[in-house]
């Protein structure tokens, strides 16, 4: 046991980042996975550290944090060496923008996709529709990225760093709709480099060994038993891409949550 504990589920990609940061640096830690995690109802030192009752949450003696940036910016000056933000301002805000871009839009998309494939909020003809909006987006995602990447190795420069950890996870996600970089891609390459990483082929192992828990899962969405996080990210989504009926469903339902009141 050590005295930092990182309460995660493999599948969040929000907490592999810190996953991966730790592992960058070498920083010995215990993960726990929250007990009822994702149904709103988790109590314990896990709810006392996290208010809004979402992974990744941080204890580490007497500290406790949640919010995967605020842990990540917690790891980077706890632990400045081997550094993971760049030294420049310039390419610091760089990556600090490709986080805030992965966090927010393109996490959205991929967790609607575990909606549709993993907790089958809709089926037919609706479930392919969302999935080819999602997919167009994930493209226009990809572009950006390689435009992000140009031609270094790493978002982050010479090193893997920040950015690279803030991407990895979310575009492992992708792979695994079949929605991921275009073969013989410049950003299908560096994924390819950034998973050949222990720190990120560890942690993307870890998410696909616990995706055989999905399908019971999908069963406790449609008996009330499992309350999905609609962040504002992932709601606008939904709206603007046609899922609207699906937010109705669960708030009449009640198989969705909401952050707010915080508990």
């Amino acid at each position: 046991m050590t005295d930092l504990t990182l309460y995660e589920h493999p599948l969040s990609p929000y907490a592999q980042k810190c996953k991966i940061a730790l592992r960058e640096k070498g920083v010995a830690f215990d993960t726990k996975m929250p007990d009822a995690v994702g149904t709103g109802l988790a109590g314990g030192e896990f709810r006392d550290a996290s208010p809004r009752i979402e992974v990744p949450a941080l204890i580490h003696g007497g500290v406790t944090l949640f919010d995967s940036t605020i842990i990540l910016e917690y790891i980077e000056e706890t632990w400045p060496d081997p550094a993971l933000l760049p030294t420049s301002p310039i390419a610091r805000a760089r990556a600090r923008m490709i986080e805030d871009m992965m966090d927010t839009h393109y996490e959205a998309i991929t967790w609607a996709l575990g909606e549709i494939h993993f907790f089958k909020r809709a089926g037919g003809a609706k479930a392919a529709e969302l999935t080819t909006t999602a997919g167009e987006q994930l493209a226009q995602a990809h572009a950006w990225l390689e435009r992000m990447l140009g031609d270094a190795d790493w978002f982050s420069g010479r090193h893997f760093g920040w950015a690279d950890l803030a991407v990895a996870p979310f575009v492992n996600a992708s792979v695994g709709f079949d929605l991921g970089p275009g073969a013989g891609s410049r950003l299908a390459a560096w994924l390819d480099r950034a998973n050949a990483r222990p720190s990120v082929g560890i942690t993307q192992e870890q998410a696909v060994a616990s995706l055989g828990d999905m399908a019971q899962v999908g069963d406790l969405i449609s008996t009330g038993q499992f309350k999905r996080q609609y962040r504002d990210h992932r709601l606008e989504w939904m709206v603007r891409s046609g899922g609207l009926d699906i937010v109705v469903d669960g708030v009449k339902n009640d198989t969705i949550r909401f952050v707010w009141p915080f508990h």
